[in-house]
This record gives C-alpha cells, sequence and structure tokens, in this order.
C-alpha cells in the first residue's frame, strides 16, 4: 500500500438465570406457560446499584399499562457481553433481549439466524413505524434490521466551558478553533480562578482515546474538516480518517496542545469516572464531551459552593479552516433483539413487538423514566420536580426500566431541568448540530474481518495516536503505524467494507 495518504474525502443485573440444563420439552413448557400468564421475558443491563425489584411500583404501574407480566433477568452492565453470549449459548431465551452493541457475539447469533428480521414488520405500529430511518439504516446489520434502536440525540458533542473564568480572563465563548486554543492557553496562563497561583490549565481528557465512538480527540478531529471514523474519496471509495491530511492536522493540534500542557498531562492514563473532578475542583476550565455532563458539573460545582450558580454553559463546536461541522452520534446505544428460539412464530413476534411499540407510549416512557407520579415526582401547574433528590431507593426503584424504554419517535418523558438556561442552550446546539453533522458512511456495515481483528487493528492507530500526542513518535512513526494497520490487515478491511458498501448503495 502506498504511503501517501488519500487528501480529499467527501463529508458525508444484579441476578442472571441462565438454566443451561433445560430439555426441548422444559422449554416448550416454559414458552406455554409464559403464554397462559402473559408474560414478557426480557433480559437487560443494569447500571445501577439495585434493580427494580418485582414489588416495584414503576414495575407494577408498567405491567399495568401494558398489560403483560414483565419479567426481567438484570445483568451487571460490566459483564453484559459474557453474560449475553452464554444466554445465546444456553438456548433458553428471552422474548427480548437488550443488545449493547454490534458485538462479535451478536453479529455470530445474526449470521446464525438466531434473532428475527424486522424490517417488514415495524410499518404496522403506531409508534415505531415512526422510527428515524437514518438511525435504523445505523443500526441495521448491512442494511437489514434486527432489533429496536434504543434512542438517544443524533447531537450530542459540546463544549462545556467556565464562563466565570471566562470573564476573569476577559475572553468571551469560542466561535473559532482560534478561539478555543487562546482560551484553553488562558485558562492556563491568566489565574482564571484568580487565587495568585500557576494551579490552573485549560481542558481535561480522560484515557479514552476513540475512533469513531465519541471520544474528545473524535469531536475536536471534525473541527479541522476530518472524517468521522471513515471518508468517502473523490472516486466515492471509503478510506480511514486517519489517512486523510485533516486527520494529520488535527492530529498536530492535540500534540501542541499537550506540549503547551494546556491539557492535563496524564490524559493516557487518567479513569473516565474521574473526568468531572478537575473542573468541579477549580483545576481545569473546560471539557468537550456530551452536553449533558455539563448539568452534572453544574450541580457539583454548586454542592460544593452555592455562589457557582449558573457558572457552566456550552457551545456545540467552533469553526475550523474548512467550515463548521460537529460529531453526530450514531443516534441509538443498542437496541432490543427478539430471538427465534423463544419467539417461534409470526403471532408470538407481533405480540412482543406490540409490547415494544406500547413502551413508546408517552406514560410507558414516563413510567419507565420518571417513576409513579406521587412518589417518585410530582406536577404542579405543569411543573416536573423529582422527588428522588435524597432518595436512591425510590430511583432504584425504576431506573433499571429505562434500558428498556426505547424513546420511538421522540423522548416523551420529564426532565428535571427543562428550563433552566443551560438546558435550553443544549437543545440549541442539538437543532444547529444536525446541519453541520459528519456522518460516518460505514456506520451500518458489518465486516467478517473486523469481528475477527477489529480490536488488534485498532490498537494499532490508537497506540500510535496516544504515542504522537505525547511525543514518543514523530510524523513518520505515525504513516509507519497506519503502514501497519494495512499489512496487518486493514488493506483486506477497506477492500471488505467497500464491497458492503457499494452493496448498500
Amino acid at each position: 500500500m502506498p504511503k501517501k495518504r488519500i487528501k480529499k474525502w467527501l463529508a458525508v443485573p444484579v441476578v442472571c438465570f441462565i438454566f443451561m440444563g433445560c430439555s426441548a420439552n422444559e422449554t416448550s413448557h416454559q414458552h406455554a406457560k409464559d403464554n397462559q400468564k402473559n408474560t414478557i421475558r426480557i433480559m437487560a443491563p443494569l447500571l445501577s446499584p439495585e434493580s427494580p425489584g418485582e414489588n416495584s411500583p414503576s414495575l407494577k404501574a408498567l405491567e399495568a399499562y401494558t398489560k403483560k407480566d414483565i419479567k426481567v433477568t438484570w445483568v451487571p452492565n460490566s459483564s453484559y457481553n459474557d453474560k449475553f453470549n452464554i444466554v445465546m449459548a444456553s438456548g433458553d431465551m428471552p422474548h427480548a433481549i437488550v443488545v449493547t452493541d454490534k458485538s462479535p457475539g451478536f453479529i455470530k447469533s445474526v449470521k446464525a439466524g438466531a434473532f428475527w428480521e424486522l424490517s417488514k414488520y415495524v410499518k404496522d405500529y403506531k409508534n415505531l413505524s415512526r422510527a428515524d430511518e437514518k438511525v435504523m439504516k445505523n443500526s441495521s446489520v448491512n442494511g437489514e434490521v434486527y432489533g429496536i434502536y434504543r434512542a438517544r440525540d443524533l447531537i450530542r458533542a459540546s463544549i462545556i466551558i467556565r464562563t466565570d473564568w471566562l470573564t476573569n480572563v476577559g475572553l468571551d465563548m469560542p466561535k473559532t478553533i482560534e478561539d478555543f486554543y487562546e482560551v484553553l492557553k488562558a485558562f492556563k496562563e491568566k489565574d482564571p480562578d484568580k487565587n495568585g497561583k500557576d494551579d490552573t490549565y485549560g481542558m481535561v481528557v480522560p484515557k479514552w482515546m476513540g475512533l469513531g465512538n465519541g471520544s474528545p480527540w473524535d469531536i475536536m478531529q471534525t473541527w479541522f474538516g476530518a472524517p468521522n471514523r471513515y471518508g468517502v474519496n473523490e472516486n466515492g471509495e471509503l478510506v480511514p480518517d486517519f489517512t486523510t491530511d485533516e486527520y494529520m492536522e488535527a492530529l498536530r493540534f492535540f500534540k501542541k496542545l499537550y506540549d503547551e500542557r494546556l491539557i492535563n498531562q496524564d490524559f493516557a492514563v487518567m479513569d473516565s469516572a474521574k473526568w468531572n473532578d478537575p473542573i468541579v475542583k477549580g483545576k481545569a476550565g473546560v471539557i468537550v464531551d456530551t452536553g449533558s455532563r455539563a448539568s452534572q458539573i453544574q450541580s457539583a460545582l454548586e454542592e460544593a459552593d452555592p455562589k457557582n450558580k449558573n457558572v457552566i454553559d456550552v457551545v456545540g463546536t467552533v469553526k475550523g479552516p474548512k467550515g463548521t461541522y460537529t460529531f453526530p452520534t450514531s443516534g441509538y446505544a443498542g437496541m432490543i433483539a427478539i430471538p427465534k428460539a423463544s419467539v417461534k412464530t409470526e403471532k408470538e413476534l407481533k405480540d412482543v413487538l406490540a409490547f415494544l411499540d406500547k413502551m413508546n407510549d408517552e406514560q410507558a416512557q414516563i413510567i419507565a423514566n420518571n417513576g409513579v407520579e406521587g412518589r417518585n415526582y410530582k406536577l404542579e401547574n405543569g411543573t416536573f420536580t423529582s422527588l428522588e433528590k435524597n432518595n436512591k431507593k425510590l430511583l432504584y426503584e425504576h431506573e433499571g426500566l429505562a434500558q428498556f424504554s426505547m424513546g420511538i419517535p421522540e423522548q416523551r418523558y420529564y426532565i428535571a431541568e427543562q428550563k433552566t438556561r443551560l438546558f435550553k442552550h443544549r437543545q440549541q446546539v442539538v437543532k444547529e448540530g444536525e446541519k453541520i453533522a459528519v456522518f460516518n458512511p460505514a456506520e451500518s456495515l458489518v465486516s467478517d474481518l473486523y469481528t475477527q481483528k477489529g480490536a488488534q487493528l485498532d490498537n494499532i492507530i490508537l497506540d500510535a495516536k496516544t504515542q504522537f500526542i505525547i511525543g514518543d513518535i514523530d510524523e513518520k512513526g505515525f504513516q509507519d503505524a497506519v503502514e501497519l494497520w494495512y499489512k496487518s490487515g486493514g488493506e483486506e478491511l477497506m477492500k471488505e467494507l467497500n464491497e458492503l458498501y457499494l452493496q448498500s448503495k
């Protein structure tokens, strides 16, 4: 493969019940009992310390609304993919299973015919028929739909900034990459907290390097006109982002931020769970991430000192050398798939789809995401107030239920902060970002080679990216890593992806 880069591209749960020893008769008997009881069995990840128990008022309310006896197998999120593979091998499946990503295990199961293909069915349901076509395609496997996606905002990327620090250094919210750089430099050099000490820096970045999955580096590279994971060159072919000139320009900028100590020097090892800490503790003033993090930081700053009211704000993106772009999400976070092992007929399939459709009704979304009125929240003159602030037990009664609340065609539950300035600015970021988003043209494509060797290939580039930023290798060293990527399977990968891309068009 030639070393010259391609220069142009076009932006286009607590307990898991696994019945390994069930015989076919026992499984059939279980399914018959489920049908008699009008039961729906679901497997979902648990991100909270506690799952909603069987007697959870929220679960009971959801059962009453959907007219289903809902049985959930909760699996800790940290081990979810492993449990998913075990359950698939066991043969004893739930009626609906949350698939957190297109993991090799899921793709293998799809190719083995383990899940229903849903394209021709969703049109028959009130909510599911209104699913976003772009997001449905993104969540598909080479254009075929094997799950109902769990919706997320297409635009979440934001620059989160301490506005009190901006005031102290005499700057406005940045509008260009140059402005952004000046803000970071001022936050390091101009004593933004006015304590007379040289103890601050510009932006905090964790060890999340990212390859098209929304890391700070992914977001910032689009400012320079670089692709989102893959671009399309002048010949209409997919090319990796790291082979473009725009990517290298972004990489040089990242190195400059590191060399001038405008970002934390330990970014390569910093735990993302501690990402907010430097801002809350007054050490840094900027984070580039999803806009929702801004609210977390604002709340933490106010808890630390009530004087810190309204000190955090967001801007969506900044103008770069080739225009103004922003990084979108794929529009979903996993999906809900329906296994053929437990849902054997079209009649049963349509019954499960009817349940999933009903889960998208406004009332079901509210129960799953907010709980029960009068217990978990109150409404006064149309204003939503959570009653869970100092009672995590109340939150845990319903929090897990959101894992199978899809939000199609739109989010219909209450958000406590809807009337705040910060929330309104975040909504503005979303609206503006949809017009300038750089989408990944290969989002829906699933390559066999990537399923087998993707992690190895990704690590070659991720390691080189880190090494370049911290100065362990130069540009030649980075290009050597790109050549290694091609020789290690990257060349075959791009051939396979381009064949799939051509077929998808």
